[in-house]
């Protein structure tokens, strides 16, 4: 199916997103209404309309346009419109579907919208929520016997988590399909992890699941079956020794960045959080052996960190400081040089800040 996004459907989109933005929830559930009664179909409203909506206040927020409670309130508003939808489910003429969240996961709202299609779409659909600890979700399995798992992430760091958790999936023997940003724009991840199908969105998503069955898993593997530079160890020494790396480049940013000594609480605690992230999106890149994942991740917080007024230098700082502490592994080693050499061209080309 291809998307019905109208000039109509825009302007519902500018209606909700006013509405949200203004914590008003009863004026977006006017507008979700207005369009469905428009003649706008059920999933149209929800993919085209409140799925756009979403995707704009994800982007807002790493903008610096809004703060994380205005994006927190938008999410929850559009949540409750979700659930306040006056949709007649079909009758099933498809298989059942267990939609969830990995562990870790708990931005739900795409997990949600895509349990939400398939229903209208005639599957039996058990929607898990976020943050599903993978021995629950395979408990589930066992009881309710889906023809599928849908899997969601939005962060790439949660990688390692969907490896374990699409493994014991097909160890119980259902076939996953996974989506969401984490998974990469191209679905690369998916394939590398070991998952049935990938899609881009909750479209594409109930489109593959009502075509052709996924292939069922023949076979129980353990993930390092699947990456096999694991053996290096360097991810599980890296995540082990998070917190002493995040507070050696923390006591070497203050040393090296006077401007650190006039930081406000706030300002102490979201540098804390960005070394933290630098970490982790490291060792989510030694976990699938690929840099760009890292340098990714570098590019968009040099963006995030222009918004608030940092410069772009702060982070080049803590990449040495990490390289220093990392100098005995030699994958980190080489996944963080690249890291500055991209930070350096990415000044370069904007500028000093």
């Amino acid at each position: 199916m291809t998307s019905t996004i109208t000039t109509d459907t825009h302007e519902h989109v500018d209606l909700l997103w006013d509405a949200v933005i203004e914590g008003d929830e009863y004026a977006a559930r006017e507008v979700v209404a207005g369009a469905l009664d428009a003649g706008l179909p059920a999933e149209s409203v929800l993919l085209d309309v409140i799925g756009a909506v979403q995707r704009r206040v994800g982007e807002a927020w790493a903008e610096a346009r809004i703060n994380v409670a205005q994006e927190h309130a938008a999410t929850a508003i559009n949540e409750r419109v979700i659930a306040s939808l006056p949709v007649r489910r079909r009758e099933i003429r498809h298989g059942r579907v267990t939609v969830a969240c990995v562990d870790g996961e708990w931005h739900a709202l795409p997990a949600r919208l895509l349990a939400e299609t398939l229903t209208l779409r005639g599957f039996a659909v058990d929607y898990l929520g976020a943050q599903v600890p993978a021995p629950h979700l395979i408990a589930h399995l066992h009881r309710t016997a889906p023809d599928a798992v849908a899997l969601s992430s939005s962060i790439p760091t949660r990688l390692p988590t969907a490896h374990a958790t699409i493994t014991a999936c097909q160890a119980a023997g259902v076939p996953v399909i996974v989506g969401g940003a984490a998974f990469g724009p191209d679905g690369r991840y998916a394939k590398l992890l070991g998952a049935q199908a990938w899609a881009p969105d909750a479209r594409a998503a109930a489109d593959r699941l009502a075509g052709e069955p996924l292939d069922r898993p023949l076979a129980v593997h353990q993930p390092i079956d699947d990456l096999p530079h694991l053996a290096d160890q360097e991810y599980s020494l890296v995540m082990r020794t998070s917190t002493t790396l995040v507070a050696g480049m923390y006591s070497g940013l203050a040393e090296r960045v006077p401007a650190m000594r006039e930081y406000t609480e706030q300002q102490r605690q979201y540098t804390a959080e960005d070394l933290a992230h630098i970490v982790e999106f490291l060792a989510a890149a030694l976990y699938v052996g690929d840099s760009e994942l890292f340098t990714g991740f570098l590019g968009w917080t040099t963006g995030i960190l222009a918004a608030r007024g940092v410069p772009p230098y702060t982070l080049r700082v803590g990449l040495d400081l990490l390289t220093a502490q990392l100098r005995d592994f030699p994958r980190a080693s080489e996944l963080l040089t690249e890291g500055a050499s991209h930070l350096d061209r990415l000044v370069q080309k904007e500028g000093p800040a």
